[in-house]
């Protein structure tokens, strides 16, 4: 993977943590990952990810990259993004499912009530690029309340 990013993801309660691939805006995993993640066979992960292309829910070239080599194999890896990751989250039955459920509706939620949703943690310890970006989006919100009251103030 060349220009990407890695995070090292942690559930609440500290029983896995997976090295997290940020490439291209997206997050990218393996299917051992995601088995490692949803606490399920790497079997399990790819039927669930051959039934979402099948029911063409996504589109393989879309949503998956072959990436490297990894230390035991000289073929490439075949990585999946983030759209793949959620698809596959909401298909597992696994109390690690349950839980990425929980959260993921959770944040829609939020996003369908309030119009946004954020991570104050990352946001507190900085945020990178994406706390300035947040910082322009208010501006131009910002911007656009002046000339509205301003509109209002002229008539």
């Amino acid at each position: 993977m060349t220009n990407s990013e890695f995070l090292l993801y942690k559930t609440s309660d500290n029983n896995v943590s997976i090295n997290v691939q940020i490439q291209d805006e997206t997050v990218w995993l393996t299917q051992e990952q995601m088995a490692e993640l949803f606490s399920k066979s790497k079997p399990t992960i790819n039927e669930h990810i051959k039934n979402i292309y099948t029911e063409k829910e996504l589109s393989e070239e879309a949503t998956m990259r072959k990436f490297g080599n990894s230390e035991f194999s000289t073929k490439p890896t075949n990585y999946y993004n983030l759209d793949v990751i959620i698809s596959v989250g909401y298909r597992v039955k696994s109390l690690r499912g349950t839980q990425f459920r929980q959260w993921a509706t959770k944040r829609l939620r939020e996003y369908i009530i309030k119009g946004f949703t954020m991570d104050d943690e990352r946001l507190k310890q900085g945020g990178g690029r994406y706390f300035r970006e947040l910082l322009q989006r208010i501006r131009d919100i910002r911007s656009s309340e002046r000339n509205l009251y301003q509109q209002v103030t002229d008539i």
